[in-house]
């Protein structure tokens, strides 16, 4: 671990050579005796710990002048468990022919290079890039995904898990920050010569405010997302998680175990298409835009209609009883935990007391799915687009599709029936906080209300005219 830290954080270097500076960034081990507090000494510092909390890149910098005068590193052991217990989840690599553990070592190293380079751009400055993902891993400033893929036997693969090396866009951020220009020049003019460039070359900033909140409006910037396009993204992890799900079994889980700690395994495994549904779903209200200056090239424009309905075709289908509802073949393998072991906050909550609830993964997954579509300044967003132009979907374009999907859909079984009940109850509650939510605008609630009415009145009609409601 101490080696890869070492290794990746030394790869700075490359950026800092390309503006003529060789051998100007440089890790060292700490010298014997010297203090980690000491201003003297840039440090990555290695934290043990079991419980969750952030990696981070801090600064002390002087209030006179904004010079950063010490860089402190903070990582934890936590971050890689985790990590090699998704690899575990991926890879099943506990078969009766002997384990195989090398590719999720491996994988969690990788991981562990690229944070260590992650965290240390933030103490030389450097603020999150999250479109880099979108254009070819052009920055370590993203927040990464493992690449997962499959090999040539349709095996999982984390070969390519995550990239290695300093990016592109990562040169940008240190000529712009550390470039001294020789005496005579216009220092201003040439900065913005620096930013020209990399546009001209096709490099993208979007940060934090473009990412983050779960409403943000960009296709192409995200946390922990992979690909070009978001929702063929969505396509492809879909169906890597359809691989997954298949081959759980025993040999997820290492010998000497309790089988109840496949519980564990199973969150990663089952939510593999967690963070590629957010992504996916700013698709729908979305924008494209760039920060734009006076004078310069200003991109702002909705999405086209047809991206934004496929995308909503695709965000659909992770609440489909067949998506959400956990195997049984899993449900069979998955005894209560002994004394000594612990549902804690990674695992899904329970309403089943010590056995596991098969349905807390399909209402965390659905929930996820149905507060995202509906979420009051996406709704917003939706009138106000179909109110500049009529092809674009709007609100209630929406919520018939979500209506449809949902309480209008026929389970194939008892069991999908239940997933299918629970998808219904969660849809009806997201409409029921919408049209409360004084947050939305005025229209958006009120066509909310309406498609609340409208759900009412044809369950009324449904009850009339059958008496078979066992689907209800």
């Amino acid at each position: 671990m101490r080696t890869a830290l070492l290794e990746w954080a030394s790869w700075w270097d490359e950026a800092f050579e390309t503006i003529g500076y060789k051998d100007a960034f440089q890790v060292k081990l700490l010298p014997e005796g010297a203090d980690p507090l000491d201003v003297r000494y840039n440090v990555i510092q290695w934290v043990h710990r079991s419980t969750r909390g952030w990696s981070y890149g801090s600064t002390i910098t002087d209030p006179r002048s904004g010079e950063i005068l010490k860089g402190h590193v903070s990582l934890g052991s936590q971050r890689v468990r985790q990590d090699y217990m998704i690899a575990e989840a991926l890879l099943a690599p506990y078969s009766e022919g002997g384990p195989n553990t090398d590719a999720m070592k491996e994988m969690s190293l990788a991981r562990l290079r690229q944070l260590s380079a992650h965290e240390v751009g933030h103490t030389l400055g450097f603020m999150h890039n999250y479109v880099a993902s979108a254009d070819g891993l052009t920055s370590v400033m993203d927040y990464p995904h493992p690449l997962i893929t499959l090999d040539e036997d349709e095996n999982i693969s984390l070969a390519s898990a995550y990239d290695s090396g300093i990016a592109d866009w990562d040169k940008v951020y240190v000529e712009f920050g550390y470039q001294d220009y020789p005496e005579g020049t216009d220092e201003e003019i040439a900065l913005l010569d620096v930013l020209e460039r990399a546009h001209e070359s096709g490099l993208r900033f979007l940060s934090d405010q473009d990412a983050r909140p779960e409403s943000s409006a960009h296709p192409n910037t995200h946390l922990w997302d992979n690909g070009e396009d978001a929702v063929e993204e969505l396509e492809r992890i879909i169906h890597l998680r359809e691989k997954v799900l298949q081959q759980f079994s025993e040999a997820n889980l290492q010998d000497g175990m309790p089988m109840s700690e496949l519980e564990d395994i199973l969150v990663p495994a089952y939510m593999l298409h967690r963070y590629q549904l957010v992504a996916a779903v700013k698709t729908i209200a979305g924008y494209n835009y760039n920060y734009a200056m006076k004078g310069g090239e200003m991109l702002f424009e909705n999405l086209a209609p047809d991206v934004q309905s496929s995308c909503l075709e695709e965000v659909l289908r992770t609440l489909d009883p067949e998506f959400l509802a956990v195997p049984e073949k899993i449900l069979d393998l998955i005894p209560p935990k002994p004394e000594g072991y612990r549902r804690d906050r990674e695992n899904f909550k329970s309403r089943t007391g010590i056995i596991f609830d098969p349905m807390a993964p399909v209402e965390s997954s659905a929930d996820l799915t149905i507060s995202l579509l509906l979420h009051p300044e996406r709704a917003t967003r939706l009138v106000i687009q179909h109110a500049r132009d009529t092809d674009q979907p709007g609100l209630k374009f929406i919520l018939d599709k979500l209506v449809e999907q949902s309480w209008k859909s026929r389970p194939a079984n008892s069991y999908h029936a239940e997933v299918q009940r629970m998808v219904n109850n969660l849809v009806l509650h997201h409409l029921i906080l919408l049209a409360s939510d004084m947050s939305a605008e005025i229209q958006a609630r009120a066509i909310t209300w309406m498609q609340i009415e409208e759900l009412r009145n044809w369950l009324k009609a449904g009850i009339k005219e059958s008496q078979d409601t066992s689907w209800l």
